[in-house]
């Protein structure tokens, strides 16, 4: 966290309303899962997936994407049940670190998809309707691929307000990139605009993304 600015004559300022980023190692929680197995589970999923090739084919994503073929990884394929179930431990940490009462209903696991983004590859601006927690882990970052990046939530309330300098907290930006490595997890809450910019490596991107929702 930035540290807290130091102002003359006893005033504050105090910064209100955080947007919370969970980052940690994917296998600090449950079951230990290889990155190299995690890697090439993905690419094979994505060689045989014929209804997800001709789905990014029609709608011109550009890689690979499971999102729309395949709902069941977890129940095909053990590693990616060894992944939800370490996921499923991130999550309740963040959950508890953001202070939600969830009362009686715990949040569970809504969907689950793999993303292979070549170079050129981009995937815009978007948000996770109909979730509490998305987040994304990371199975391939080559060197020179791109980071996530984040959107301040309240650009659509900011009216005529001047831009922030180059050099201002982080926590005023009004973007802000994470760089994740291979086996890093970020979690965010699904309403926060994030997009991931151009892939300029030559080789893929690859990370599985997943969303979970709140109640039975």
């Amino acid at each position: 966290m930035p540290p807290t600015p130091m102002y003359p004559g006893g005033m504050t300022i105090t910064n209100l309303f955080v947007t919370p980023i969970y980052h940690a190692q994917l296998g600090q929680f449950g079951p230990r899962i290889d990155a190299e197995d995690l890697r090439d589970s993905c690419i094979a999923i994505a060689e045989d997936d014929e209804a997800g090739q001709e789905w990014c084919e029609d709608n011109g994503y550009p890689g690979y994407t499971s999102y729309a073929s395949l709902t069941d990884l977890p129940w095909r394929f053990p590693i990616f049940a060894d992944v939800v179930a370490a996921l499923d431990l991130h999550v309740a940490a963040f959950a508890k670190d953001v202070a939600f009462d969830l009362g009686e209903k715990p949040l569970k696991l809504e969907d689950i998809w793999i993303n292979i983004l070549p170079e050129g590859g981009i995937h815009t601006s978007h948000i996770h309707p109909h979730s509490v927690i998305s987040g994304t882990t990371y199975v391939q970052m080559p060197e020179g691929t791109s980071a996530l990046k984040l959107e301040d939530p309240r650009h659509q309330m900011m009216m005529a307000a001047p831009p922030r300098l180059k050099d201002a907290r982080q926590d005023l930006q009004p973007f802000v990139y994470q760089k994740p490595q291979v086996g890093d997890v970020l979690l965010w809450e699904s309403w926060l605009r994030h997009e991931v910019p151009m892939n300029m490596s030559e080789d893929d991107r690859i990370s599985v993304s997943f969303n979970y929702r709140w109640g039975d």
